[in-house]
């Protein structure tokens, strides 16, 4: 039997990390959205999308007049649950962007779905937000389970810890076998290969948004390094190879909104092999 090539939205999608993901995955983009301009054009120099399906505000969006897809992907806003942030949490503007997500999914009822956030959002608030939000897709007959996972476990030699969210629709998916992330793999690459040079971390800081430049022995440290014995800082370049993105990935912004970028996105690595997971549950258990 022809295997099926599964649709996928792509929402909150920053540069597109969920797009190369579940591309090398043979799975086809039907609509994204991104309201950071910036975050717009290095998207669209490195993804072929429909313009007419590409949406700027979540807000704008009319659920049903999205296109049917079978997979929706979304990496919403974290900064509401960040440690770094204020941890507003729900309060917060773009935390109550969640809810407009949720809406999108009952509305359109995909077949799964994959939701991405910083670790924090498990303790934000003694629990009740992540809570809040689990609660939610269960109660909209969304099998879900959640996992956090860090891109050091799938090849990348970054920390960065992130909260995944797996769902599927009970209505049309046969959820009686539990979903199970994939396993971690060895990591063979480190910072000494990013840095093409002898670095003295072997796995390097979270990539973030905001606070580079702090002294290299201070905590807040995150783009220095020692390499070669010398102190340098991350460049695009070295950004890039961290987050699993090609070597063909341009960035047609400025050095300052690329690394803003990159501090945004999602590792590629890691949504591979989660979405890889995905597509297999998906063949065997979709109710036909």
């Amino acid at each position: 039997m022809k295997q099926e090539t599964f649709k996928f939205i792509d929402l909150f999608a920053g540069i597109g990390g969920f797009h190369l993901a579940l591309q090398k995955n043979k799975m086809q983009c039907v609509f994204a959205s991104e309201i950071d301009k910036e975050a717009r054009k290095t998207y669209l120099q490195n993804h072929k999308i429909n313009p007419n399906f590409f949406n700027e505000d979540i807000n704008d969006i009319e659920p049903n007049l999205i296109p049917d897809h079978d997979i929706l992907c979304a990496g919403f806003p974290c900064q509401p649950f960040s440690q770094a942030g204020y941890k507003k949490g729900l309060k917060d503007d773009r935390g109550n962007l969640f809810f407009n997500i949720l809406e999108i999914l009952k509305a359109k009822r995909p077949k799964a779905f994959i939701l991405e956030n910083v670790k924090h959002l498990l303790r934000h608030d003694n629990g009740r937000t992540f809570n809040i939000i689990y609660t939610s897709l269960m109660e909209s007959d969304f099998y879900t389970e959640f996992k956090i996972i860090k891109a050091s476990e799938f090849g990348l030699p970054q920390l960065r810890p992130r909260l995944f969210f797996v769902g599927f629709d009970n209505r049309q998916v046969d959820t009686s076998r539990p979903f199970l992330f994939p396993k971690a793999i060895p990591l063979k690459t480190n910072m000494s290969d990013v840095w093409k040079g002898d670095c003295t971390r072997e796995v390097g800081f979270t990539l973030r948004v905001g606070g580079k430049g702090s002294g290299i022995e201070d905590r807040r440290n995150w783009d220095g390094y020692m390499v070669d014995g010398k102190e340098v800082r991350l460049t695009p370049e070295q950004g890039k190879v961290m987050m699993g993105l090609p070597e063909t990935f341009e960035f047609p912004v400025s050095k300052t909104q690329a690394m803003k970028q990159l501090g945004n996105s999602v590792c590629v690595n890691v949504v591979e092999h989660i979405a890889m997971e995905i597509k297999k549950y998906l063949q065997d258990q979709i109710i036909r």
